[in-house]
């Protein structure tokens, strides 16, 4: 999921981790803490950035609809439920808690919303790629000032 958001996000993404042998919780939890930092880091100021991004992403039979404010404040609501425990390794309620770390630490908003599907890994992935895709169109370069009539993000 981190290489679909990296290819996704149109940003490079380099990841070795390592958990703590009882669980994922602290290895998912630490990953997004990386890259909500990196992210938070890499925005600066936020001089010139577009700021906003929606998109819904359509993966056969899931339809996630993502929407992004590189605003500086941190907010989740993250509304993808999946009725499995598990995707592989991966226990599924890692997924809004992975989200939930990133936003807080890259302080940003996210929404994350499921508008359509029931296969878990199509739901799991649309969610990514979703995020990756409306990350893209708010980083995007849009001028030279700040997106604020405050004048600061």
């Amino acid at each position: 999921m981190l290489s679909a958001f990296a290819t996704h996000a149109g940003v490079g993404l380099s990841l070795e981790a390592h958990g703590d042998g009882m669980d994922h919780h602290h290895l998912v939890e630490d990953v997004g803490i990386a890259l909500g930092r990196a992210i938070d880091e890499a925005l600066g100021d936020k001089r010139g950035i577009a700021r906003f991004g929606s998109i819904a992403v359509p993966l056969d039979d899931a339809l996630v609809l993502a929407a992004v404010d590189l605003s500086g404040r941190p907010f989740l609501n993250y509304d993808v439920p999946l009725a499995l425990d598990r995707l592989g390794a991966l226990e599924t309620e890692l997924v809004p808690h992975f989200f939930r770390s990133v936003v807080d630490h890259g302080k940003f908003n996210l929404h994350l919303l499921r508008w359509a599907g029931t296969n878990n890994h199509h739901l799991c992935e649309a969610a990514f790629k979703a995020f990756a895709r409306a990350f893209r169109q708010a980083k995007a370069v849009d001028g030279d000032v700040i997106p604020s009539t405050k004048g600061s993000l």
